[in-house]
Protein backbone atom coordinates (compact mmCIF):
# COMPACT_ATOMS: atom_id res chain seq x y z
CA UNK A 1 0.00 0.00 0.00
CA UNK A 2 1.02 3.60 -0.43
CA UNK A 3 -0.04 7.23 -0.11
CA UNK A 4 -1.80 8.86 -3.06
CA UNK A 5 -1.63 12.60 -3.63
CA UNK A 6 -4.23 14.24 -5.86
CA UNK A 7 -2.59 17.39 -7.18
CA UNK A 8 0.95 18.12 -8.32
CA UNK A 9 1.22 21.72 -7.18
CA UNK A 10 3.37 23.19 -4.42
CA UNK A 11 1.44 21.44 -1.65
CA UNK A 12 1.41 18.02 -3.30
CA UNK A 13 5.05 18.03 -4.38
CA UNK A 14 6.35 19.29 -1.03
CA UNK A 15 4.38 16.56 0.71
CA UNK A 16 5.80 13.98 -1.72
CA UNK A 17 9.34 15.07 -0.80
CA UNK A 18 8.34 14.80 2.86
CA UNK A 19 7.12 11.23 2.31
CA UNK A 20 10.47 10.37 0.76
CA UNK A 21 12.21 11.86 3.79
CA UNK A 22 10.20 9.78 6.28
CA UNK A 23 10.35 6.59 4.21
CA UNK A 24 6.76 6.36 2.95
CA UNK A 25 5.87 5.31 -0.59
CA UNK A 26 3.93 8.01 -2.42
CA UNK A 27 2.49 8.65 -5.88
CA UNK A 28 1.29 12.01 -7.20
CA UNK A 29 -1.55 12.32 -9.71
CA UNK A 30 -1.90 15.65 -11.51
CA UNK A 31 -4.94 16.63 -13.59
CA UNK A 32 -3.00 18.72 -16.11
CA UNK A 33 -1.60 16.93 -19.13
CA UNK A 34 1.72 18.73 -18.63
CA UNK A 35 3.14 20.44 -15.56
CA UNK A 36 4.38 23.81 -16.80
CA UNK A 37 5.82 26.99 -15.33
CA UNK A 38 2.72 29.01 -14.47
CA UNK A 39 1.91 31.96 -12.27
CA UNK A 40 3.80 35.01 -11.12
CA UNK A 41 5.52 35.92 -7.85
CA UNK A 42 5.09 34.41 -4.40
CA UNK A 43 6.73 34.98 -1.04
CA UNK A 44 7.93 32.12 1.14
CA UNK A 45 8.00 33.11 4.81
CA UNK A 46 10.79 31.89 7.14
CA UNK A 47 8.63 29.11 8.64
CA UNK A 48 8.32 27.57 5.17
CA UNK A 49 11.93 28.27 4.21
CA UNK A 50 13.12 26.37 7.29
CA UNK A 51 11.24 23.31 6.02
CA UNK A 52 12.53 23.70 2.46
CA UNK A 53 16.09 23.90 3.77
CA UNK A 54 15.54 20.65 5.66
CA UNK A 55 14.35 19.10 2.39
CA UNK A 56 17.66 20.09 0.79
CA UNK A 57 16.31 22.90 -1.40
CA UNK A 58 18.38 25.86 -0.19
CA UNK A 59 20.53 25.92 -3.33
CA UNK A 60 17.44 25.90 -5.54
CA UNK A 61 15.92 28.83 -3.68
CA UNK A 62 19.10 30.86 -3.98
CA UNK A 63 19.43 30.12 -7.69
CA UNK A 64 15.89 31.15 -8.66
CA UNK A 65 14.85 33.58 -5.91
CA UNK A 66 16.03 36.46 -3.81
CA UNK A 67 16.03 37.09 -0.08
CA UNK A 68 13.47 39.65 1.05
CA UNK A 69 14.92 42.62 2.92
CA UNK A 70 12.01 44.92 3.68
CA UNK A 71 8.21 45.19 3.89
CA UNK A 72 7.14 48.77 3.13
CA UNK A 73 3.62 50.23 3.25
CA UNK A 74 2.81 53.65 1.75
CA UNK A 75 -0.49 55.53 1.88
CA UNK A 76 -1.78 56.90 -1.45
CA UNK A 77 1.19 58.63 -3.01
CA UNK A 78 4.64 58.31 -1.50
CA UNK A 79 3.63 58.78 2.13
CA UNK A 80 5.28 56.14 4.34
CA UNK A 81 3.05 54.35 6.84
CA UNK A 82 5.24 51.47 8.01
CA UNK A 83 8.51 49.85 7.02
CA UNK A 84 10.21 46.89 8.66
CA UNK A 85 13.05 44.48 7.82
CA UNK A 86 12.23 40.93 6.80
CA UNK A 87 13.94 37.54 6.94
CA UNK A 88 17.48 37.44 8.25
CA UNK A 89 17.52 41.24 8.16
CA UNK A 90 14.90 41.07 10.93
CA UNK A 91 16.79 38.49 12.99
CA UNK A 92 15.16 35.31 11.74
CA UNK A 93 17.31 32.20 11.53
CA UNK A 94 16.00 31.67 7.98
CA UNK A 95 15.36 34.10 5.12
CA UNK A 96 12.11 35.08 3.52
CA UNK A 97 12.39 34.31 -0.21
CA UNK A 98 10.62 35.96 -3.12
CA UNK A 99 10.44 33.64 -6.13
CA UNK A 100 8.59 33.13 -9.38
CA UNK A 101 5.93 30.55 -8.60
CA UNK A 102 6.41 28.65 -11.86
CA UNK A 103 10.17 28.32 -11.45
CA UNK A 104 9.80 27.20 -7.84
CA UNK A 105 7.14 24.68 -8.85
CA UNK A 106 9.40 23.14 -11.49
CA UNK A 107 12.31 22.90 -9.03
CA UNK A 108 10.03 20.94 -6.68
CA UNK A 109 9.02 18.69 -9.57
CA UNK A 110 12.65 18.07 -10.53
CA UNK A 111 13.48 17.18 -6.92
CA UNK A 112 10.56 14.75 -6.67
CA UNK A 113 11.49 12.98 -9.89
CA UNK A 114 15.18 12.84 -8.97
CA UNK A 115 14.53 11.33 -5.55
CA UNK A 116 11.43 9.21 -6.13
CA UNK A 117 11.71 8.36 -9.82
CA UNK A 118 10.06 9.69 -12.96
CA UNK A 119 7.04 7.42 -12.55
CA UNK A 120 6.21 8.93 -9.16
CA UNK A 121 4.29 11.80 -10.80
CA UNK A 122 1.47 10.86 -13.18
CA UNK A 123 0.00 13.68 -15.28
CA UNK A 124 -3.35 13.81 -17.10
CA UNK A 125 -5.03 12.06 -14.16
CA UNK A 126 -7.93 13.97 -12.61
CA UNK A 127 -9.40 12.58 -9.41
CA UNK A 128 -13.16 12.22 -9.74
CA UNK A 129 -14.14 10.51 -6.48
CA UNK A 130 -12.87 8.32 -3.66
CA UNK A 131 -14.19 5.57 -1.42
CA UNK A 132 -13.13 4.95 2.16
CA UNK A 133 -12.69 1.41 3.46
CA UNK A 134 -11.81 0.07 6.87
CA UNK A 135 -8.14 -0.30 6.01
CA UNK A 136 -7.62 2.01 3.05
CA UNK A 137 -9.07 4.20 0.33
CA UNK A 138 -9.87 3.76 -3.37
CA UNK A 139 -9.23 6.74 -5.64
CA UNK A 140 -10.91 7.01 -9.05
CA UNK A 141 -9.22 8.96 -11.83
CA UNK A 142 -10.01 9.94 -15.41
CA UNK A 143 -7.80 11.20 -18.24
CA UNK A 144 -8.50 13.99 -20.73
CA UNK A 145 -9.50 11.30 -23.25
CA UNK A 146 -12.05 9.77 -20.89
CA UNK A 147 -10.05 6.73 -19.79
CA UNK A 148 -10.73 5.79 -16.17
CA UNK A 149 -8.65 3.89 -13.63
CA UNK A 150 -8.49 3.32 -9.88
CA UNK A 151 -5.74 3.16 -7.29
CA UNK A 152 -5.75 1.69 -3.79
CA UNK A 153 -3.85 3.35 -0.96
CA UNK A 154 -3.51 3.73 2.78
CA UNK A 155 -4.25 7.46 2.52
CA UNK A 156 -5.50 9.94 -0.07
CA UNK A 157 -4.12 13.46 0.25
CA UNK A 158 -6.20 16.09 -1.53
CA UNK A 159 -3.76 18.74 -2.74
CA UNK A 160 -5.94 19.63 -5.72
CA UNK A 161 -6.38 23.34 -5.13
CA UNK A 162 -9.22 25.76 -4.59
CA UNK A 163 -11.55 23.70 -6.81
CA UNK A 164 -10.62 20.45 -5.06
CA UNK A 165 -12.57 17.34 -6.03
CA UNK A 166 -11.64 15.77 -2.70
CA UNK A 167 -13.10 18.70 -0.78
CA UNK A 168 -16.17 18.76 -3.04
CA UNK A 169 -16.93 15.15 -2.10
CA UNK A 170 -16.43 15.94 1.60
CA UNK A 171 -18.58 19.08 1.35
CA UNK A 172 -21.02 18.61 -1.55
CA UNK A 173 -23.02 21.71 -0.55
CA UNK A 174 -20.07 24.07 -0.04
CA UNK A 175 -21.08 26.37 -2.88
CA UNK A 176 -18.83 28.49 -5.05
CA UNK A 177 -15.70 30.36 -4.05
CA UNK A 178 -16.10 33.56 -2.00
CA UNK A 179 -15.21 36.75 -3.88
CA UNK A 180 -14.21 39.70 -1.72
CA UNK A 181 -15.04 42.33 -4.34
CA UNK A 182 -11.50 43.12 -5.49
CA UNK A 183 -9.83 42.32 -8.80
CA UNK A 184 -6.08 41.89 -9.20
CA UNK A 185 -4.20 42.37 -12.45
CA UNK A 186 -0.83 40.65 -12.13
CA UNK A 187 2.32 40.58 -14.19
CA UNK A 188 6.10 40.56 -14.15
CA UNK A 189 8.29 43.25 -15.71
CA UNK A 190 12.02 43.56 -16.24
CA UNK A 191 13.12 46.74 -14.47
CA UNK A 192 15.07 48.15 -11.54
CA UNK A 193 13.68 47.33 -8.08
CA UNK A 194 12.26 50.14 -5.94
CA UNK A 195 13.90 51.10 -2.64
CA UNK A 196 16.22 48.26 -1.53
CA UNK A 197 17.54 45.33 -3.55
CA UNK A 198 14.41 43.45 -2.51
CA UNK A 199 11.61 45.44 -0.89
CA UNK A 200 7.99 44.32 -0.80
CA UNK A 201 6.28 47.64 -1.54
CA UNK A 202 2.58 48.41 -1.24
CA UNK A 203 1.20 51.80 -2.21
CA UNK A 204 -2.43 52.82 -1.84
CA UNK A 205 -5.25 51.99 0.52
CA UNK A 206 -8.28 49.77 0.86
CA UNK A 207 -9.97 50.56 -2.49
CA UNK A 208 -6.95 50.85 -4.76
CA UNK A 209 -3.37 49.68 -4.42
CA UNK A 210 -0.23 48.69 -6.27
CA UNK A 211 2.13 46.03 -4.92
CA UNK A 212 5.52 45.04 -6.28
CA UNK A 213 8.58 43.03 -5.28
CA UNK A 214 11.51 41.38 -7.09
CA UNK A 215 11.45 37.62 -7.63
CA UNK A 216 14.93 37.13 -9.11
CA UNK A 217 18.50 38.28 -8.44
CA UNK A 218 19.71 41.52 -10.02
CA UNK A 219 21.43 41.30 -13.40
CA UNK A 220 24.54 43.21 -14.51
CA UNK A 221 22.33 46.18 -15.47
CA UNK A 222 20.80 46.42 -12.00
CA UNK A 223 17.45 45.11 -13.19
CA UNK A 224 15.34 42.26 -11.87
CA UNK A 225 12.12 40.42 -12.64
CA UNK A 226 9.65 42.58 -10.73
CA UNK A 227 6.39 40.93 -9.75
CA UNK A 228 3.53 43.43 -9.53
CA UNK A 229 -0.16 43.55 -8.68
CA UNK A 230 -2.62 46.34 -9.53
CA UNK A 231 -5.76 45.99 -7.41
CA UNK A 232 -9.13 47.74 -7.66
CA UNK A 233 -12.59 47.34 -6.16
CA UNK A 234 -15.05 48.08 -8.99
CA UNK A 235 -18.13 50.08 -7.97
CA UNK A 236 -20.30 48.43 -10.62
CA UNK A 237 -19.99 44.73 -9.81
CA UNK A 238 -22.64 43.85 -12.39
CA UNK A 239 -20.23 44.88 -15.15
CA UNK A 240 -17.65 42.31 -14.09
CA UNK A 241 -17.55 38.94 -15.84
CA UNK A 242 -17.30 36.68 -12.80
CA UNK A 243 -17.27 33.52 -14.92
CA UNK A 244 -13.90 34.10 -16.58
CA UNK A 245 -11.10 34.55 -14.08
CA UNK A 246 -7.35 34.00 -14.45
CA UNK A 247 -7.43 35.27 -18.02
CA UNK A 248 -5.04 37.36 -20.10
CA UNK A 249 -5.78 41.09 -19.81
CA UNK A 250 -4.80 44.40 -21.40
CA UNK A 251 -3.47 47.34 -19.36
CA UNK A 252 -6.19 49.67 -20.63
CA UNK A 253 -8.72 47.67 -18.58
CA UNK A 254 -7.34 49.08 -15.32
CA UNK A 255 -4.58 51.62 -16.03
CA UNK A 256 -6.82 54.72 -16.17
CA UNK A 257 -6.83 54.58 -12.36
CA UNK A 258 -3.03 54.42 -12.17
CA UNK A 259 -1.89 56.83 -14.89
CA UNK A 260 -0.72 59.47 -12.40
CA UNK A 261 0.97 57.01 -10.06
CA UNK A 262 4.53 58.15 -10.75
CA UNK A 263 6.24 58.87 -7.45
CA UNK A 264 9.77 59.35 -8.77
CA UNK A 265 11.25 56.35 -7.00
CA UNK A 266 8.43 54.14 -8.35
CA UNK A 267 6.67 54.67 -11.69
CA UNK A 268 3.60 52.43 -12.01
CA UNK A 269 2.81 53.21 -15.69
CA UNK A 270 6.42 52.46 -16.65
CA UNK A 271 6.46 49.16 -14.75
CA UNK A 272 3.18 48.00 -16.30
CA UNK A 273 4.33 49.06 -19.79
CA UNK A 274 7.22 46.58 -19.49
CA UNK A 275 5.00 43.64 -18.56
CA UNK A 276 5.77 40.32 -20.21
CA UNK A 277 2.08 39.48 -19.83
CA UNK A 278 -0.88 40.52 -17.69
CA UNK A 279 -3.46 38.25 -16.08
CA UNK A 280 -6.70 39.02 -14.30
CA UNK A 281 -7.45 37.30 -11.00
CA UNK A 282 -10.28 37.61 -8.50
CA UNK A 283 -9.62 38.12 -4.82
CA UNK A 284 -11.21 34.79 -3.83
CA UNK A 285 -11.06 32.33 -0.98
CA UNK A 286 -13.32 29.68 0.51
CA UNK A 287 -15.24 29.72 3.76
CA UNK A 288 -13.25 27.96 6.49
CA UNK A 289 -14.26 24.40 7.36
CA UNK A 290 -14.05 22.56 10.69
CA UNK A 291 -12.57 19.30 9.44
CA UNK A 292 -10.03 18.50 6.77
CA UNK A 293 -10.24 14.70 6.96
CA UNK A 294 -12.88 12.12 6.16
CA UNK A 295 -11.92 8.53 6.84
CA UNK A 296 -8.56 8.07 5.14
CA UNK A 297 -8.79 11.15 2.91
CA UNK A 298 -7.36 14.51 3.96
CA UNK A 299 -6.92 18.03 2.56
CA UNK A 300 -3.80 20.19 2.41
CA UNK A 301 -2.95 23.54 0.84
CA UNK A 302 -5.63 25.53 -0.98
CA UNK A 303 -7.92 22.49 -0.95
CA UNK A 304 -8.07 22.87 2.83
CA UNK A 305 -7.86 26.63 3.27
CA UNK A 306 -7.76 28.82 0.16
CA UNK A 307 -7.15 32.35 1.46
CA UNK A 308 -6.78 35.89 0.20
CA UNK A 309 -3.12 36.61 -0.67
CA UNK A 310 -2.81 39.63 1.62
CA UNK A 311 -0.29 38.03 3.94
CA UNK A 312 1.67 36.12 1.28
CA UNK A 313 0.68 32.97 3.13
CA UNK A 314 -0.82 30.59 0.58
CA UNK A 315 2.33 28.81 -0.57
CA UNK A 316 3.90 29.09 2.87
CA UNK A 317 0.99 27.37 4.59
CA UNK A 318 0.79 24.70 1.87
CA UNK A 319 4.40 23.76 2.64
CA UNK A 320 3.80 23.78 6.39
CA UNK A 321 0.68 21.61 5.94
CA UNK A 322 2.66 18.90 4.21
CA UNK A 323 5.33 18.95 6.88
CA UNK A 324 2.85 18.75 9.77
CA UNK A 325 1.01 15.89 8.06
CA UNK A 326 4.33 14.18 7.40
CA UNK A 327 5.35 14.49 11.05
CA UNK A 328 2.08 12.90 12.14
CA UNK A 329 2.52 10.02 9.68
CA UNK A 330 6.10 9.52 10.83
CA UNK A 331 4.88 9.28 14.43
CA UNK A 332 1.91 6.90 14.01
CA UNK A 333 2.06 5.64 10.42
CA UNK A 334 -0.29 6.32 7.47
CA UNK A 335 -3.44 5.97 9.57
CA UNK A 336 -6.60 7.85 10.46
CA UNK A 337 -4.93 8.71 13.75
CA UNK A 338 -2.26 10.64 11.86
CA UNK A 339 -4.95 12.64 10.09
CA UNK A 340 -6.58 13.44 13.44
CA UNK A 341 -3.25 14.67 14.83
CA UNK A 342 -2.73 16.87 11.77
CA UNK A 343 -6.22 18.36 12.02
CA UNK A 344 -5.90 19.02 15.73
CA UNK A 345 -2.75 21.06 15.17
CA UNK A 346 -3.82 23.20 12.22
CA UNK A 347 -7.56 23.50 11.60
CA UNK A 348 -8.41 26.07 14.27
CA UNK A 349 -5.44 28.47 13.81
CA UNK A 350 -5.66 28.36 10.02
CA UNK A 351 -9.40 28.99 10.12
CA UNK A 352 -8.60 32.15 12.06
CA UNK A 353 -5.86 33.07 9.56
CA UNK A 354 -8.26 32.76 6.61
CA UNK A 355 -10.63 35.19 8.33
CA UNK A 356 -7.77 37.56 9.20
CA UNK A 357 -6.83 37.69 5.53
CA UNK A 358 -10.43 38.55 4.66
CA UNK A 359 -9.84 41.55 6.87
CA UNK A 360 -6.88 42.57 4.66
CA UNK A 361 -4.27 40.64 6.66
CA UNK A 362 -1.26 42.83 7.55
CA UNK A 363 -2.70 45.55 5.31
CA UNK A 364 -5.65 45.89 7.68
CA UNK A 365 -3.73 48.68 9.42
CA UNK A 366 -4.99 50.90 6.61
CA UNK A 367 -8.61 50.77 7.82
CA UNK A 368 -8.00 52.95 10.89
CA UNK A 369 -5.70 55.26 8.98
CA UNK A 370 -8.22 55.86 6.20
CA UNK A 371 -11.03 56.47 8.70
CA UNK A 372 -8.93 59.05 10.57
CA UNK A 373 -7.85 60.83 7.39
CA UNK A 374 -11.46 60.89 6.16
CA UNK A 375 -12.47 62.45 9.51
CA UNK A 376 -10.04 65.31 8.90
CA UNK A 377 -6.87 64.18 10.66
CA UNK A 378 -3.52 64.70 9.00
CA UNK A 379 -1.75 61.57 7.82
CA UNK A 380 0.88 62.05 10.51
CA UNK A 381 -1.77 62.17 13.23
CA UNK A 382 -3.61 59.19 11.69
CA UNK A 383 -0.57 56.92 11.95
CA UNK A 384 -0.07 55.32 15.37
CA UNK A 385 3.22 53.41 15.20
CA UNK A 386 2.56 51.48 18.43
CA UNK A 387 -0.82 50.41 17.10
CA UNK A 388 0.72 49.24 13.83
CA UNK A 389 3.57 47.39 15.54
CA UNK A 390 1.08 45.51 17.72
CA UNK A 391 -1.12 44.74 14.70
CA UNK A 392 1.80 43.38 12.71
CA UNK A 393 3.05 41.27 15.63
CA UNK A 394 -0.38 39.68 16.06
CA UNK A 395 -0.56 38.84 12.37
CA UNK A 396 2.85 37.17 12.34
CA UNK A 397 1.92 35.10 15.37
CA UNK A 398 -1.33 33.99 13.71
CA UNK A 399 0.48 33.15 10.46
CA UNK A 400 3.15 31.09 12.23
CA UNK A 401 6.20 33.27 11.63
CA UNK A 402 6.58 35.34 14.79
CA UNK A 403 10.36 35.66 14.93
CA UNK A 404 11.21 34.71 18.50
CA UNK A 405 8.69 31.86 18.57
CA UNK A 406 9.89 30.43 15.28
CA UNK A 407 13.59 30.75 16.10
CA UNK A 408 13.07 28.85 19.37
CA UNK A 409 10.86 26.11 17.90
CA UNK A 410 12.36 22.79 16.72
CA UNK A 411 11.86 21.75 13.11
CA UNK A 412 8.49 20.15 12.37
CA UNK A 413 10.23 16.88 11.41
CA UNK A 414 13.38 16.47 13.41
CA UNK A 415 16.16 14.56 11.71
Amino acid sequence: MTIIVAGGGIAGLTFALTCHEIGEEVHVYEAASEIRSLGVGINLQPNAVRELYQLGLETDLREIGIEAEEWALFFYGAHPVWTEPRGTQAGYNWPQFSVHRGQFHLRLLDAVRARLGDDCVVSDARLTRFENHASGVTAHFTTSKGKTFTQEADLLVGADGIHSSVRQQMYPNQGDVHWGGAIMWRGVSRCAPPRTRNSFVLIGGIKQRFICYPVAPLDENGETTLNWIAELRPADVSAIDQSDWNKPAKPEVFMDEFLDWDFGWLNVPEIVSRAEGIWEFPMVDRDPIDRWAEGRAVLIGDAAHAMFPHGSGGATQAIVDGRVLGAAIKAVGPTKTALNVYEARLVKPIKELVLRNRGEGPMGVLFNIEERVAAGHSLGDAIDENEIASFMARYKEAAGFARDTLNATPAIIEG
